[in-house]
């Protein structure tokens, strides 16, 4: 079975952040209060087709097209095609997203359909509103899974035209709060506008007086530019992309093959990296960016201003039983089907003569580090898909071991944050089980029992919460503290103790 790079798999598994925040600034919302949308300009300008070009590190590599019309006296249709083209390894890696909506004449969303697509992935999901639910079915190619999401109220989508933000008479300064709802997670979230007035931009040689905004999703900031008309004119995200508005021929004329990305990806680190056997603390400054968001003191870390100390935990002994919870960590989700026939069915093969939950969490994670291929694929990882396809990078190995484990009754959750591997750090997910009253790590794509003491984690949860790692590309700095010491023997590292 053929293996990627530990090195090149850590690099590859960063670009899911990526596409989850291009697909983000595809569909934000702006306000909270009840907007007057009847000024025809709105429709007007939407009638047409609009583009814009997205930029990494001032190379063009995909485009947005986006249409705004009328269905009717209080609908509107909204049609978003995202393409990208990325370089990965020198090998061209096409991505597209669609989303099509209904909205009130109020912005409201009424119903979407999204359409994902990227080599050995695809994903389609649609939904409508009711009231503040929101009640979606969603494919990944194999099964069909329906749900509902419960909303503070009901939720918007916004557009390239945001005339409606200049309607509101803002000041410099206001700031407005706004439930959505994200086709691409799947979850609701609020998010929050912040308007700055007018100011000078340069774009392509031409100064250009704009309304500037800045809004702040998962803590995350985007900036935003509009003009006097409303219409979006520069985007950026927070992962070094930027949007700009252009005419078709130039948005859509991207680069064969542009720069190689994932040279991007890595965290420098200063400082001299200790030889890892026999360590089983190690402690790191952090330069983090400002306004960050990230709760640092946790199981096994523990933070003293800038000074954060790493230690590898006991492990518990294996006639210890599982924890009681918290409930999210048993429960099935969209992307973590634990209920699935599938899912239920090899994790109660694999662990029938499992007597304790350390053993199963020993024989799952075996199982899923030996069958998965180790590539990349660029989608949203889910475990079904994930066992399907028996391919992955690191997200994907996490979500399936999260889905095996909770199945036989194992608390489980993913863990995201940097690993050390040959020289830097890089964006890395793994997961932790609770067993025996306390949360142990492990890592599935590097088979490691209990995770070794060069992970350093930022967040745990799904998709809507890996996406603040997003936050930490370009603006994250690890320095090894001096003079290490040893203390007790480490414990083993790998799956079989």
């Amino acid at each position: 079975m053929a293996r990627y790079s530990t090195a090149t798999l850590l690099r590859i598994s960063t670009i899911i952040l990526w596409i989850i925040l291009v697909a983000a600034l595809l569909r934000r919302d702006y306000f909270i209060e009840a907007l007057d949308l009847r000024e025809a300009r709105v429709v007007r300008q939407g009638r047409e087709e609009s583009f814009m070009g997205v930029y990494f590190r001032e190379e063009r590599i995909g485009y947005v097209k986006s249409r705004l019309y009328p269905l009717g006296p209080e609908t509107l249709a909204l049609s978003q095609e995202a393409f990208l083209r990325l370089n990965i390894l020198d090998e061209n890696h096409p991505i597209r997203m669609h989303v099509n909506a209904e909205l009130t004449s109020g912005m409201l969303l009424k119903n979407f359909t999204f359409r994902l697509r990227s080599p050995f992935y695809e994903m389609d999901a649609k939904g409508e509103v009711r009231g503040r639910e929101v009640r979606f079915q969603m494919s990944t190619g194999k099964e069909t899974i329906d749900d509902t999401i419960a909303l503070a109220s009901p939720p918007y989508l916004s557009t390239n035209q945001r005339a409606y933000l200049l309607s509101q008479n803002l000041q410099a300064g206001d700031r407005r709060r706004v439930p959505y709802f994200d086709p691409l997670t799947l979850s609701g979230q609020n998010t929050v506008v912040h308007y700055h007035g007018t100011e000078k931009v340069l774009l392509r040689g031409r100064v250009h007086r704009l309304h500037h905004f800045t809004e702040s999703y998962a803590g995350l900031k985007f900036s935003s530019w509009l003009n006097d008309e409303g219409k979006l004119i520069k985007e950026e995200s927070p992962a070094g992309f930027t949007f700009i508005s252009e005419p078709e021929f130039k948005a859509t004329d991207i680069v064969n093959k542009g720069r190689e990305i994932l040279s991007t990806v890595s965290v420098p680190v200063t400082g001299t990296m200790p030889p890892l056997q026999g360590l089983t603390r190690l402690s790191y400054t952090l330069t983090l960016p400002e306004d960050s968001q990230f709760t640092l003191h946790d199981a096994r870390q523990s933070l003293d201003g800038n000074i954060l100390t790493v230690t590898i935990e006991n492990m518990p002994s294996d006639e210890a039983p599982a924890c009681g919870g918290p409930a999210e960590t048993l429960a099935s989700t969209p992307y973590i089907q634990a209920k699935n026939n599938a899912i239920n069915a090899l994790a109660q093969e694999l662990t029938a003569t499992a007597p304790t939950p350390m053993s199963r969490v020993r024989i799952l994670a075996e199982w899923v580090y030996e069958n998965l291929e180790k590539r990349p694929v660029l989608g949203i990882p889910d475990a079904l898909t994930t066992l399907n396809n028996r391919m992955g990078d690191c997200n994907e190995h996490a979500a399936l071991f999260a889905a095996l484990a909770r199945n036989v009754g194992i608390p489980t959750r993913i863990a995201a944050g940097v690993v050390f591997h040959q020289g830097a750090f890089y964006y890395h997910a793994w997961n932790e089980v609770c067993v025996g009253e306390s949360w142990i790590s492990l890592d599935t794509t590097r088979n490691e029992l209990p995770a070794d003491i060069t992970h350093i984690k930022f967040t745990d949860g799904e998709v809507e919460e890996m996406v603040k790692i997003g936050a930490l590309l370009g603006n994250l700095a690890i320095e090894v503290a001096d003079d290490p010491q040893p203390d007790a023997p480490a414990p083993p590292n790998r799956h079989q103790q």
